[in-house]
């Protein structure tokens, strides 16, 4: 008979895959099952591959099928191009598996009023709640000293050179990398960008451990707002050198995505969408309130309400607000929130029919929602918005920029019905949507049904046992592959030297 020669031109990162893949399964059930009538035994030779054999096949015939041929057998995985650039998914019951996970977050999201705040809160709840274990290292002030079992490290932070109310802080000193090095985290996840994303970065790489950054604030948006223009390029290129070092980008909408690969700040197969949710139990139409009315209208609850809440900052495109009211003399407006642009805006409306709460946290802040008409959102710079969802939430219909990440709240095909999205800068557009709402109550009421219906089919649990199961697997898979890709040429020497003789078996 013949001889048999087998010839596996796989390498070694791919095995996983190779062996889970149908072809395989079936090629190997032919050739495990291979009989003949002759009583003479069958010799099969194994034949020594080394690894440019494997990359050269892999590289001239990705889609191939090799025939079966009497002599020969060839078996080579069978796949597209590009699939072992996609993890695969996890099994259920790898799911189960309790991680070890170290969250860097700035400024803190227990004592800094932001838009994360809330998306750091319940994903930290609910990571507890799915068993992992969780470390939380984060700026100093107002750090709880306990957090649904998370432990809790403050980092000695410092003001942001051009927002005063930033707290900041690089969180590399030795009694952090201490407590980190301690805890052994199966991965890595920082806020970015900012400072401290910078010391996790470090962190993650002298301990070897797969690290993801989640992408919340826009800031070559807000530079030229702040500070000069001819920054934002060497912006983009450290945003560039961040997240290229990263094994996974997380991002708040679909449209920032669309940014950070125009921009190309890093492979398109390695930006994940962070899936929005809401709290739809604290953000709710029965927090509805006639005394937060009285207060957000001063005195005066028969006119119709506009509300917005957010911090108040130049970059939010407040100044807006100013023109909308010039040409609503019959409406009032309510801010609620605090920011270095306070003091400002608080005197281009002075006189005019406008309240600034200030900071309004709990029930008081759901009541402020709850107790207004319109949500009124002129920002252009939002990554995503969770305002907006807090107030669609709460029953209020929205008139928002189309900017940012708040067309994935509203798409197009949701205008007019659970609320409007407007050109960003166009006050005749905007008249044009906000107008009617105000002068229609039932326009306004179906609309504020239809968009709590549709804030409650998102929950942070949800969008957390995604992160979970699906994009930390990707991290750590993307992690171990370009581990593996390192040690390529190491192994390919070691086979050269060390190479394993020819052994037939007879």
């Amino acid at each position: 008979m013949p001889s048999f020669t087998s010839s596996l031109f796989i390498p070694s990162d791919s095995l996983q895959p190779f062996f889970s893949c149908s072809f395989f399964t079936s090629s190997f059930d032919k050739v495990s099952c291979f009989s003949t009538s002759r009583t003479n035994p069958i010799r099969l030779i194994s034949k020594k591959i080394t690894f440019l054999q494997c990359e050269k096949s892999f590289r001239r015939t990705p889609f191939k099928k090799r025939a079966l041929i009497s002599s020969k057998m060839t078996i080579t995985e069978y796949r597209d191009e590009d699939e072992e650039e996609y993890p695969p998914l996890l099994l259920e019951s790898e799911m189960k598996v309790p991680r070890r996970i170290a969250l860097f977050v700035e400024p803190s999201p227990f004592s800094y009023v932001s838009g994360y705040k809330n998306r750091f809160q319940n994903f930290i709840k609910y990571l507890r709640e799915m068993g992992d274990e969780v470390m939380v290292v984060t700026t100093h002030e107002g750090v709880p000293e306990e957090f649904y079992g998370a432990k809790l490290i403050g980092s000695r932070s410092f003001p942001c050179p051009c927002y005063a109310k930033v707290p900041l802080s690089l969180a590399l000193s030795p009694r952090i990398i201490s407590e980190v090095a301690q805890f052994k985290p199966d991965i890595i996840h920082a806020s970015s960008p900012g400072i401290m994303v910078f010391g996790a970065l470090i962190i993650a790489k002298l301990l070897s451990v797969p690290i993801v950054m989640s992408y919340h604030t826009h800031v070559p948006v807000y530079i030229p707002r702040y500070t000069f223009s001819w920054l934002v390029q060497p912006m983009w290129m450290v945003i560039k050198f961040l997240h290229r070092a990263a094994d996974l980008t997380l991002v708040p909408s679909a449209a920032i995505a669309k940014d950070l690969e125009a921009y190309k700040v890093t492979s398109a197969n390695k930006i994940r969408v962070w899936n929005k949710g809401v709290d739809s139990v604290s953000f709710h139409p029965q927090y509805r309130s006639h005394e937060m009315r009285v207060r957000l209208s001063d005195g005066e609850p028969d006119k119709p309400l506009i509300v917005h809440v957010g911090r108040i900052g130049v970059e939010k495109s407040l100044d807006f607000l100013k023109r909308v009211m010039d040409r609503l003399p019959g409406a009032r407006i309510a801010f609620i929130g605090d920011g270095p642009y306070r003091e400002e805006l608080e005197k281009m409306f002075q006189g005019m029919p406008a309240v600034f709460t200030g900071t309004l946290l709990g029930e008081e802040l759901s009541q402020a929602y709850a107790s207004g008409d319109v949500f009124l959102m002129p920002s252009e710079s939002e990554t995503l918005g969770l305002v907006v969802l807090e107030a669609m939430s709460s029953g209020l219909p929205v008139v928002a920029a189309r900017a940012g990440g708040v067309p994935d709240i509203i798409p197009d095909d949701q205008q007019g019905k659970i609320g409007y999205l407007f050109t960003p800068g166009d006050l005749d557009d905007c008249m044009s949507k906000l107008v009617p709402l105000l002068r229609d109550t039932e326009l306004r009421e179906t609309m504020g049904k239809a968009a709590r219906v549709e804030m409650e089919k998102y929950d942070w649990k949800a969008a957390t046992r995604t992160i979970r199961n699906e994009q930390y697997s990707a991290a750590i898979w993307f992690w171990r592959k370009q581990k593996a890709q390192f040690l390529r040429p190491f192994q390919w020497l070691f086979q050269r030297i060390f190479a394993a003789p020819e052994v037939e078996y007879r």
